[in-house]
């Protein structure tokens, strides 16, 4: 029996599941709702090793409870995921808890009924952004009074190997017991260039233009954005992305059926194919994996996915940890993200901005303390009192989805359940 047991939601297709297995970790379960991506992660996680299909693998929506039950896996070393990222992207609105396609909080919340060893979500950059100081603060606050000590860190893929920048905001909790001995994987700082990476692939049928290509191509790539269905076709990104792009001489105006032809020249340059992708986002010929449906799909699923090479290094981290590796130290980490939410919080009742102010040990105005109080408000309910006597806050419910029966998440959940990737 293996030891290091994960469940993971919202798998995708699978660079974190490549990542955490190459770890040392095996899947009892892993939940995803876009079918072609769990298609994927059949074929590597089930067919590939003679296991019938939908015994690993569930398609669906992961807080149905008839796809699954958390509650059935209790005890598992690792609960991982890498739930939707456009709440949070600065590419999108950062709807935060108020996108139905958030699914952080809910995960976070999971771990009390699961009670796994260790967790593991990542997301994007802009979790880490002050607009959702007051979400994390939560998350932590959350993962305390369930007895796990949390850790957010920024980690960037390309001191992990990858050759891309892509750098992406990973919450790490374990229960008390482990977290002494958990310790963030050290950055090699080094990656290969795009044109060190793809030279082998761009010369694969023959094109005469490879070694110049490669030399023009002497940086490493720019994040890949794998994009979601409500937008077009497959591309390398937004304007200033395919800018980067040209510079390295990549045509990020789409994504290529097949290597450049003999012959063949270009303007700009070549564009990349879908296995050159995932070369980027850290796939490599040494752990072969095959990604299914038409070309924009796996185009996506790769794109999107959390890169391999990032997720073995935490997850090798996670298993030192788990299995007690190392010397102990100190590890509180749930660190104050946010005063103003911590005093309201703490209070629980209103409180006028001069009490406020002073509670949080603010330095600030009152159109400041009014600023942050609106971002506050964007992922919690903040009750205002006017009237005769000053103005005064008191902070409400937490407005993400974590499990409510009522919550709206729901309805918009169905009425754009076909947009949603």
């Amino acid at each position: 029996m293996n030891d290091l047991e994960v469940v993971e939601i919202c798998a995708g297709a699978g660079g974190q599941a490549l990542g955490l297995e190459l770890a040392g970790f095996e899947h009892r379960l892993a939940v995803e709702l876009d079918h072609n991506a769990a298609r994927t992660l059949s074929i590597n996680l089930e067919e590939k090793r003679g296991i019938l299909p939908g015994m690993i693998v569930k398609c669906g929506d992961v807080a149905d409870p008839k796809i699954w039950r958390p509650s059935d896996h209790q005890n598992v070393a690792l609960l991982a995921g890498g739930v939707p990222c456009p709440p949070f992207s600065v590419a999108g609105m950062q709807l935060g808890a108020d996108d139905e396609r958030d699914l952080f909080a809910w995960a976070v919340e999971q771990v009390q009924s699961m009670r796994p060893k260790a967790l593991l979500l990542e997301n994007v950059r802009g979790l880490s952004m002050s607009r959702f100081a007051g979400y994390r603060q939560h998350v932590l606050d959350r993962l305390r009074e369930f007895n796990y000590v949390g850790e957010w860190r920024l980690l960037e893929a390309w001191e992990f190997g990858v050759p891309q920048l892509r750098p992406r905001f990973v919450l790490v909790a374990l229960q008390e017991q482990y977290a002494p001995y958990f310790r963030w994987p050290i950055p090699q700082r080094s990656a290969p260039t795009v044109g060190e990476s793809l030279i082998d692939l761009m010369a694969a049928d023959g094109w005469e233009g490879a070694e110049v290509w490669a030399a023009k191509a002497n940086k490493i790539a720019p994040t890949i954005a794998g994009g979601s269905k409500k937008h077009g076709g497959a591309d390398l990104g937004p304007t200033r992305a395919k800018r980067a792009w040209a510079e390295l001489g990549v045509d990020a105006l789409g994504v290529a059926d097949s290597p450049p032809q003999p012959g063949q020249t270009f303007i700009i340059g070549p564009k990349l194919t879908c296995q050159m992708v995932a070369r980027l986002q850290g796939w490599t010929s040494e752990h072969e994996w095959e990604f299914t449906g038409r070309k924009t799909s796996r185009y996506r699923q790769i794109g999107n996915a959390f890169p391999p090479p990032v997720a073995r290094a935490v997850g090798h981290s996670i298993a030192a940890a788990l299995r007690e590796t190392g010397e102990p130290r100190k590890r509180d980490t749930n660190t104050e993200h946010d005063p103003i939410y911590r005093a309201l919080r703490d209070h629980g009742d209103y409180m006028t901005a001069t009490q406020l102010i002073q509670a949080a040990g603010l330095e600030v105005e009152a159109p400041e303390l009014e600023r942050r109080i609106s971002i506050l408000s964007r992922d919690f309910d903040i009750d205002i009192r006017n009237g005769a006597s000053p103005t005064a806050y008191k902070i409400g419910e937490f407005k993400a989805f974590t499990g409510q029966d009522d919550h709206q998440r729901h309805k918009r959940f169905l009425q754009h359940r076909a947009k949603i990737s």
